[in-house]
């Protein structure tokens, strides 16, 4: 038996690799079990939030790209940058955006410690991501980073919902769920937004209150 100590943060870059082939599995039917959920749940929110981006954009897990078809040419024309954890994801994206002429800049990354700089994009977009990913605080808190003073953060998930019976079954699946992959189902992302002091400008809730999306200003001036 080995008995050297381990380092302390080897269980959790095990488990975040687990999660990865996880999501590299099931890339190939991703989209299919996404059409089958937004007709039931939220048929028009990625068209929503995505045509309130303007300028430079970043969508955080940008998983296999359903969102692309919905930016507006000024988004594509300023630039439009996509980064994804799992390569299988960004594969898929890729070849999408090739399908649809698109000149996007599609890399793999980690919304956890995103390799971008401060203040770089006018919007920085998260949809039905935030939910996986292991530390949404710290992916929260990037997209903030990298947005300028002014800038917008469009986010859309399924949440907590208002309903106490709902509730109890979103805590009963996510026994489940989270050590499994690492679904959360009672998360929030706007508590975290109002508590760190952006501005919000809209936000609906749907479905018994399980869909949310929320856009938020980042604090400061917006650049001239």
């Amino acid at each position: 038996m080995d008995d050297e100590p381990r380092p302390a943060g080897q269980p959790h870059a095990a488990r975040e690799r687990r999660l990865r082939r996880l999501w590299d599995r099931e890339a190939g039917g991703y989209d299919r079990f996404m059409a089958a959920a937004e007709r039931r749940l939220f048929p028009d929110v990625r068209r929503e939030v995505c045509a309130l981006a303007r300028g430079r954009t970043l969508e955080v897990a940008v998983g296999t790209g359903l969102n692309l078809v919905h930016y507006a040419p000024s988004v594509l024309a300023a630039g439009l940058t996509g980064v994804e954890w799992s390569p299988a994801m960004l594969g898929h994206a890729r070849r999408r955006a090739s399908a649809l002429g698109l000149d996007v800049d599609l890399r793999l990354g980690d919304a956890q410690a995103l390799d971008l700089p401060d203040g770089a994009f006018d919007t920085v977009v998260c949809t039905f991501s935030l939910c996986a990913i292991p530390d949404h605080e710290a992916a929260l808190a990037e997209m903030v980073r990298v947005a300028r003073p002014g800038g917008l953060v469009l986010l859309a998930d399924h949440v907590v919902s208002t309903s106490w019976p709902v509730r109890v079954l979103q805590s009963a699946m996510e026994v489940v769920s989270v050590p499994v992959a690492g679904e959360h189902f009672r998360r929030r992302p706007v508590r975290w937004v109002v508590a760190h002091g952006l501005a919000v400008e809209r936000r609906e809730r749907t479905r018994r209150g399980v869909i949310e999306w929320v856009a938020a200003r980042t604090p400061g001036r917006p650049a001239p």
